[in-house]
């Protein structure tokens, strides 16, 4: 190895959080084990081999990269236009899968534009709070920032992707609770919300729309029609036991009782042949990556880097528990992948990167000189 490998070698390992890397890995792995040991078709498993090795180079090579100038207004929002034109074309040039028109087929790949705005959006959230934070009181700021994630909140939800559409709206909520807005503005918001609501279920809603949304809140009103995924669901993660049934043995994933096994039932997969012991395992393996993000996010060089990973967490938590949350039973299916283990390269690029950006931010954390600050807080 020459000297100036060497040299980037060092700087490169140097910057990373590897408690955080060794967490991602060991619950990606856990993914791969899970879909090469159901044996139905090995096009997953090497699919999803190649996308988290490409995932984990976007993530070193993000590392390396100074995203300080993510802090600029005009930056952000351009990015995040270019965001709702992804999103926009959905309804031009958009592929229909599963019933949601929310893929764009470029022939050789696809992309899912949500994934790629949740991500977005946490940027532009970060950018909006940390620039106010001195008025941060002001009931206006709720309304604003509200508005953007709105406004993705509804291209999302009309595709229709309801899954992302809920992420969106609690990535907003998240970085609301944590960026020092008024408690009570935001309640008198949730309660406008909900009267609203309560009016259009009394007065504006039919019937049959009542019942299908009792049917999507409650699917197991209809285990032999829209229930009978949750209700496979949750016959694979009980029947596990303890210890599981071992690997290869997950006789509801082997004999395709439960549907999409590798996407948006794979933490039922999972439970079905490694147990309660195993969950356990993986639950402590998130736990440490929300750690880790978080710990990271602490360390920021100004409130920008910190309400980024706050939101890259929540990202993370969100996804996390409503996967699980519809794999046994408590939620209603909405087709959301759980993070680094579920088959899928959009999710798994978007969801690395971000972790790049946040190692970036990281090891460029002691750069932040004054001119900075000012430039983040009053826009200069």
């Amino acid at each position: 190895m020459t000297e100036a490998a060497s040299n980037i070698f060092k700087r490169l390992v140097s910057g990373i959080d590897w408690i955080l890397v060794s967490a991602v890995f060991l619950i990606s792995l856990a993914g791969l084990v899970t879909m090469s040991s159901l044996g139905r078709d090995s096009i997953f498993f090497d699919r999803q081999v190649a996308y988290l090795l490409v995932s984990f180079g976007v993530f070193f090579v993000f590392s390396l990269i100074d995203f300080k100038f993510l802090r600029r207004t005009q930056v952000i929002m351009w990015i995040f236009s270019l965001s709702l034109l992804l999103l926009g074309l959905l309804f031009f040039i958009g592929t229909i899968a599963k019933g949601a028109q929310s893929w764009l087929d470029f022939g050789f790949f696809s992309v899912q534009p949500a994934e790629v705005v949740k991500l977005v959006l946490i940027l532009l959230l970060a950018k909006y709070f940390s620039r106010r934070h001195v008025e941060i009181r002001n009931v206006r700021h709720i309304i604003v920032s509200g508005a953007y994630a709105f406004l993705v909140f509804i291209l999302v939800l009309v595709q229709p992707d309801f899954g992302s559409a809920m992420i969106i709206f609690l990535i907003w909520f998240g970085m609301v609770m944590v960026s020092g807005l008024s408690k009570k503005h935001l309640l008198a918001v949730i309660l406008l919300g909900a009267v609203t609501f309560a009016f259009m279920w009394t007065a504006v809603l039919q019937p049959y729309q009542k019942a299908r949304i009792m049917t999507f809140l409650d699917p197991l009103q209809d285990v032999q029609g829209t229930g009978y995924n949750a209700y496979q669901s949750m016959i694979a993660v009980g029947s596990g036991e303890f210890f599981g049934k071992g690997i290869g043995y997950g006789t509801q994933s082997r004999l395709s009782f439960l549907p999409e096994y590798q996407t948006d039932f794979i933490f039922a997969s999972f439970a079905e042949e490694w147990g309660f012991a195993g969950v356990l395992i993986l639950f402590l393996l998130f736990g440490i990556v929300i750690w880790r993000v978080i710990s990271n996010a602490l360390r920021g060089a100004t409130n920008f880097e910190t309400l980024f990973g706050i939101g890259m967490a929540v990202l993370l938590m969100s996804h996390f528990v409503v996967h699980v949350g519809m794999n046994i039973g408590l939620l209603p299916v909405t087709g959301l992948t759980i993070p680094f283990m579920s088959y899928g390269g959009s999710h798994l690029l978007v969801t690395f990167a971000g972790l790049g950006i946040l190692m970036s931010m990281r090891r460029y954390a002691r750069a932040a000189h004054r001119d900075v600050m000012r430039n983040e807080f009053f826009g200069i």
